[in-house]
């Protein structure tokens, strides 16, 4: 049991510290913060399984449930980011993207800040 505690304190610990705005603004980003999530729910979740299932290592299943867990929210919130993201053409025929209608929020392709 003490292994599976430190599991899930090691999952949410490695979860948290890829916790960032990639354009360093402060808003919200889905991608990480669904698979921070994700990670921390698959943690627990494997942890359980990984102790119920007769092995006795919820250390391992709860490493192998954050890892899922992850991944799955990070494309999920990855998808909301896009939903997110309105594409725009400047009248040089440059595009920028706006997020959730924001015109104060929006960056050029390459991810520069636009204003």
């Amino acid at each position: 049991m003490k292994k599976a505690i430190i599991a899930i304190g090691a999952a949410g610990l490695m979860a948290s510290a890829c916790a960032s705005d990639p354009y360093g603004y402060g808003g919200t980003n889905e991608t990480v913060r669904q698979g921070a999530i994700g990670a921390g729910i698959g943690a627990v979740a494997g942890a359980i399984i990984g102790n119920n299932v007769g092995s006795g290592n919820a250390a391992t299943g709860a490493a192998i449930g954050a890892v899922i867990g992850g991944a799955t929210g990070a494309i999920r919130g990855s998808n909301q980011d896009r939903a997110n993201q309105q594409r725009y053409r400047d009248n040089r025929g440059n595009y920028y993207y706006c997020y959730d209608n924001r015109q104060d929020e929006c960056y050029w392709e390459n991810g520069q800040r636009r204003y």
